[in-house]
Formats: C-alpha cells, structure tokens, sequence
C-alpha cells in the first residue's frame, strides 16, 4: 500500500509536498468511512426510536462529511497551488492548529516516522508562508527567535533578555545571528523555551518569525503562534538534543534575503 502511495505523481524536488498530500487524502478517506460506520452501526436502532430518525440522521451525517471532506480537499488545493485560495486562510489556520496530530497518526499507518510528517508539514508551512508574504503585506518587522541550545553550554555570559550582551568570541552561532541581524536590520532574540518564545513574540509584535528549532518546539511553535507567519528551520545537533545545537546560517540568510527583496519590491 505504501508504495502504491509513493507512486503519487507530483513535480520533482517537492517530497514535503507529495507527502503532505498524501496524508491529508488518506485523512479525508478514513474520515469519510469513520462516519459511514457512524452512520450505519447504530441503523436500526435508530428506526426502533423514531421511523424518520434515520433519514434525519443520514443527512446529517452527511452534511459533516461533506463539509470534512470539501475542506480537506480545499486544503489539498492550497498545498498543490503553494498561496491561499478563496474562503481558505481561515481554513489553514484550524488545519495548523489541529491538523498535524492526526496526519501523524495516519502518517504511521502508512510508515512513515513521526519527524518525517513534521519535515514534510513545516517544509510545506514555509512555501505557504512564503507566498503570503509575496502576495499580501510585506514584512517589515521580522524575528529571528533562537533557542538557547545555540549558545556555548560552556559560556557564562546571559543572552536570554539580552542577546546583546554576547561577547561575539565566536565559539557558537550567535555571533554569526548578530552579525545577521544588523546586516538586514531584523531583531533577533534567544529563547529557553515555548514560554519565553510567547512573550518575546508578543513584546516585539513581528510581521515574520523566522525560528530555529528542533522538530517537536518548531512544529508547536508554529502551531501557538498561527496565524501569524513563522518560517521555520530545523537546528542540527551534532552533540545531541539542547547541546551545542548548529543551524545551517546560509538557510537563515538565504530567507532573509528573499525577504528584503520581497520589500524591495513591494516599496
């Protein structure tokens, strides 16, 4: 079944995307025989209650289905096009919220690990968020929100509520961000966690949060702070989880870049 699935035609060099698809098709599948077993399970017991209770029952069975299924698929139509469509902002901001878990459930049945489904969600966040910034508001206050594992575990120096205070000594990649984020002239801020990122965001108010993080703070980030913008990079962890993290700086101003540009066009 997997690799039938796998066969799914899709123009190369979009393997987020393809997979993306595939799990929201499978969702709006299963979902679509969940209320049909809804449905006819409890047939004639609904008849015992009342002769027109499984015609009413029916048609509202239906109704949810089909509004499941239409929004499903209109979510698919905003992955396979990469901006919003008509009646479908909204829509992309109940899916991020709520969406991710049960495409990771359906994502194993058909084998595929739990980061493989966040990859594939975030990748496909980012070509949405990216489009959004082409074709509504350009973002002219932008975030760099890090977190604190990118920071030297050996150094002494506080950069939490003040990433100014690092010493630029070079020993970790903050020193590259400052450098960063004076170049394009965009904050940058360092989080210990999903609290902290919270109040950082609302205290600065950004247009666009690019983050850094690992699979499981990225994809929640992005989920608390929807419908607001988050571009979001994965860290790398040579030394293991929340250690010395890296992050790959020419993704990060690669994304910047793009941004400008973006401003510049727009100005």
């Amino acid at each position: 079944m997997t690799q039938r699935l796998t066969s799914f035609k899709m123009p190369p060099g979009q393997p987020e995307k393809k997979t993306i698809l595939i799990l929201v098709a499978l969702t709006a599948v299963l979902l679509t025989i969940l209320l049909v077993l809804f449905y006819i399970v409890p047939y004639y017991g609904f008849s015992r209650i009342h002769a027109g209770l499984p015609i009413v029952m029916g048609v509202l069975v239906a109704a949810v289905g089909g509004f499941v299924v239409l929004s499903l698929v209109l979510l698919m139509v905003v992955f396979i096009v990469g901006h919003d469509v008509p009646f479908s902002k909204k829509l992309r901001s109940i899916a991020v919220k709520g969406l991710l878990p049960t495409l990771t459930v359906v994502g194993k049945l058909i084998g595929l690990r739990k980061e493989e489904v966040q990859h594939a969600f975030v990748a496909v966040n980012n070509e949405l968020v990216m489009a959004q910034c082409r074709n509504g508001h350009p973002p002219r206050n932008v975030l760099l929100l890090m977190p604190h594992c990118l920071q030297n575990a050996d150094c002494p120096v506080k950069i939490t509520y003040r990433v100014e205070n690092c010493k630029r000594c070079g020993k970790c990649r903050i020193k590259d961000l400052l450098d960063l984020s004076e170049k394009y002239g965009v904050s940058l801020a360092v989080a210990t966690g999903g609290t902290i990122a919270r109040r950082i965001v609302i205290e600065k108010r950004p247009d666009l949060i690019i983050a850094v993080a690992c699979e499981r703070d990225l994809t929640s980030g992005i989920q608390d702070t929807t419908p607001l913008p988050v571009y979001g990079i994965f860290n790398q962890r040579p030394f293991g989880p929340c250690l010395n993290t890296q992050v790959a700086m020419d993704q990060v101003e690669s994304i910047l870049k793009e941004v400008m540009e973006i401003n510049r066009e727009k100005s």
